[in-house]
C-alpha cells in the first residue's frame, strides 16, 4: 500500500478514546471487552495513528468474515492492536478473526499481540493452539510485511511455528507520550501514610494474604480493579450467585477494602490515569495497571504471574518480580526501595523508535511526527468530561444511586416493550402462515 493522501484506518477497539459512555451503559454492553486494560492500549494505538492525514473509525469489536466486503471498500488498512490473543481460551475468537482476514483485499497490521502460558514459556501447554496461531499468522502476513509482537516469548513461539517476520514492539499503551517517558521515584522511602494503588488479578489467590497485609499497614491504600464483574458489583452489589460469600482477594461486597470504601474503578483511561498521577507507589499483577501508573508519572511494580506480563516486563524493563517468587510477607515499602527504573528510562526511546519504525514499514504514520496532531489529541481528551471513578455502592450519593435506579428502571421497560413487540410480531406471523393455510385448503376443496 503506497502512502495516502487520506488514509481510512479501521482500528480494532472496543470504543473510541472520546466516547462517552455511563458506568451503567458499559456496564450493560461491555464496553471494556472485559478489562479496562483494553481500553488502554486501543486508545494509546488511536493517539499514535491520528494524524491529520488519517480518519480512524473503531470496530467496536464488530468486524466478523461477513463484512469483510464493506470493510474492503470503506477502509485502506485494518490496524489490530491485540493483548494475550495467544491463549488456549481465545482461539474461539481467534479463527473467525482469522476467516474475517483471509477475505480482505487491504494491507492488515498486527499491532502488539503476545502468547499467554506460564513464566516458564511451557511449550506442550500451547500445542492446542498452533494450528489457529499459524492460520492467523499466514494471513496476516499474506497482507502485511511483518507482525509485531509483544516480546521475546511471542517471538521465540511463533518462529517455532515457522514465521520470520515477526518484530517485538512491545505495547503500544506504554507510548501514549510518544518518545517521553522518565520515572523518578519523588521520596527516599515509602510510609505508612503514603498513597499506594493495588492491582489485582481476581484468579490470583495468592494475592490475599498480600492484600490484607497492605490493608492493614496503609491506611491510604486503594484498591483499583479492571474486570468487568467487579464493575457490577461496584454498581449493584453482589449478584446473587455470589452473594454472601467472602473471599481474600476482594470479589464481594463484604470485603474491607469494599466496606471501607477503599475501591475505585474507572471505565475510562484518562480519569484513570489523572488519578493514578496523585499516587506514590502502585504494584501488583495486573500488566495494565502497572503501565497505566507508569505513564501517569506514578512509580509501579509488576508481579509477574505468566508469559504475558513477564515479557512486556522484561522488554520495556519495568521493575518486577515473578509471582512465585514474591513471599507472601511482602512489602510495599520493600518493592519501592529495589525498584530501578534506569532501564525503563534510558531504553524509551529506542522502543519508541522500533514501534514508529514498525508503523512506517506499514506506511503508516505517527502523531508524534505530524504537527500538533498528539497535542490537538490530548487537548481533545482535556476538553472531554468522562464519568467519574465508580465507588462501592455503599459509599455512593444517594442521588447518583436514584439515577441508576431510574436508569435501570428505564432499561426494563425498554427491554418489556422490545418484548413485547417481538410477541406481537411473532402472532402475527402465526395468524398470517394460519390464514394462508386455512384459504389453501379452503381452494383445494
Amino acid at each position: 500500500m503506497g502512502t495516502r493522501m487520506h488514509q481510512r484506518i479501521l482500528l480494532r477497539a472496543r470504543k473510541g478514546p472520546f466516547d462517552v459512555l455511563t458506568a451503567e451503559e458499559t456496564f450493560e454492553r461491555n464496553w471494556i471487552g472485559d478489562n479496562t486494560g483494553n481500553l488502554v492500549f486501543s486508545h494509546t494505538a488511536h493517539k499514535l495513528l491520528t494524524t491529520s492525514t488519517a480518519e480512524i473509525t473503531p470496530s467496536q469489536f464488530r468486524a466478523s468474515p461477513s463484512d469483510a466486503d464493506e470493510i474492503n471498500e470503506k477502509y485502506d488498512v485494518f490496524v489490530i492492536p491485540l493483548a494475550n490473543a495467544f491463549r488456549r481460551s481465545y482461539a474461539h475468537r481467534l479463527a473467525p478473526m482469522t476467516r474475517l482476514i483471509e477475505r480482505l483485499k487491504i494491507p492488515v497490521v498486527v499491532l502488539g499481540v503476545g502468547v499467554q502460558t506460564d513464566v516458564d514459556g511451557n511449550r506442550e501447554y500451547l500445542r492446542p493452539i498452533d494450528e489457529p496461531v499459524r492460520a492467523f499468522c499466514r494471513a496476516v502476513l499474506d497482507r502485511s510485511h511483518s507482525i509485531g509482537v509483544r516480546g521475546e516469548i511471542t517471538e521465540d513461539y511463533l518462529r517455532t511455528l515457522g514465521f520470520s517476520a515477526v518484530e517485538q514492539i512491545g505495547c503500544p499503551s506504554m507510548f501514549l507520550h510518544g518518545d517521553t517517558l522518565r520515572i523518578e521515584k519523588t521520596k527516599p522511602t515509602l510510609g505508612p501514610q503514603d498513597r499506594i494503588a493495588l492491582t489485582i488479578s481476581p484468579y490470583v489467590s495468592s494475592m490475599g494474604r498480600i492484600v490484607a497485609d497492605h490493608h492493614r499497614r496503609y491506611p491510604n491504600l486503594r484498591y483499583l480493579p479492571q474486570d468487568l464483574r467487579t464493575l457490577g458489583t461496584l454498581l449493584y452489589g453482589d449478584a446473587p450467585e455470589h452473594r454472601g460469600k467472602r473471599s481474600d482477594i476482594p470479589l464481594h461486597t463484604s470485603h474491607p477494602l469494599f466496606a471501607e470504601d477503599k475501591v475505585r474503578m474507572f471505565v475510562d483511561p484518562w480519569t484513570w490515569m489523572e488519578y493514578l498521577s496523585g499516587f506514590d507507589f502502585a504494584f501488583g499483577t495486573r500488566i495494565h495497571g502497572t503501565i497505566t501508573a507508569l505513564v501517569s508519572g506514578t512509580p509501579g511494580y509488576l508481579f509477574a504471574h505468566d508469559s504475558r506480563t513477564l515479557e512486556l516486563a522484561r522488554y520495556f524493563g519495568i521493575p518486577h518480580r515473578v509471582m512465585r517468587d514474591v513471599p507472601a510477607d511482602v512489602d510495599a515499602a520493600r518493592l519501592y526501595e529495589e525498584a530501578d527504573y534506569t532501564a525503563l528510562n534510558d531504553g524509551h526511546k529506542a522502543r519508541f523508535e522500533a514501534i514508529t519504525g514498525f508503523l512506517a514499514k506499514h506506511d503508516l504514520g505517527h502523531s508524534f511526527a505530524d504537527g500538533d496532531s498528539a497535542a490537538r489529541f490530548d487537548q481533545r481528551v482535556r476538553e472531554t468530561t468522562f464519568p467519574p471513578a465508580v465507588r462501592p455502592a455503599a459509599a455512593t450519593a444517594a442521588e447518583d444511586l436514584l439515577t441508576r435506579i431510574q436508569w435501570l428502571r428505564d432499561q426494563n421497560r425498554t427491554l418489556r416493550d422490545t418484548i413485547e413487540t417481538h410477541r406481537a410480531q411473532q402472532l402475527r406471523e402465526r395468524l398470517r402462515k394460519a390464514v394462508g393455510g386455512h384459504v389453501r385448503r379452503m381452494l383445494r376443496r
